[in-house]
């Protein structure tokens, strides 16, 4: 440290301290102007890159707000078009059920209906035939009991005091 402020020169350092205020001088001229305007316009272009990026962020978010909207605007239409198609289903399987009700209504009424023909045609039929066959034993009867007089007369005979007794 000793030889360093014995080699100490005055003139030497007044004109290092000359070149240097020459040089700041120069600098701030020259220099300065353009390193504060390139220092300004890489500010302004962070600034700009900032609200671009914020403004990315804020539009980001509405577009996943936008989506998320649409999203349950999809599924609530979604929800309704299934419940109006299970309401269809039922009220078309309530519809067939009442069809098929009404229908087997008429065919049951329509069987009976014809059951109840059939059973008359075969009741007239058997009256009929019962009517047939009673007249032929009657006829073969009176045949038989006419044949001879005295049965004859015995047979008035006993008609008569059948009415009176009635």
């Amino acid at each position: 440290m000793e030889t360093l402020l014995n080699d100490f020169s005055v003139g030497l350092f007044v004109m290092q301290a000359v070149i240097l205020l020459i040089i700041i001088l120069l600098m701030r001229k020259f220099a300065w102007k353009p390193i504060l305007n390139a220092l300004d316009e890489r500010e302004g272009g962070i600034a700009n890159a900032l609200k671009s990026a914020e403004n990315a962020k804020l539009e980001m978010q509405n577009l996943q707000a936008d989506n998320q909207r649409l999203l349950k605007e999809a599924r609530a239409e979604r929800e309704e078009m299934l419940k109006e198609a299970r309401d269809m289903k039922n009220k078309i399987i309530e519809d067939a059920k009442t069809e098929a009700n009404d229908t087997a209504g008429k065919l049951v009424a329509q069987a009976q209906a014809s059951i109840e023909s059939e059973k008359k045609a075969a009741i007239a039929d058997l009256k009929s035939q019962v009517a047939n066959l009673s007249l032929e034993i009657a006829e073969k009867v009176v045949r038989t009991e006419l044949s001879n007089k005295d049965k004859q007369l015995q047979l008035v005979e006993t008609m008569l005091g059948e009415k009176s007794l009635n």
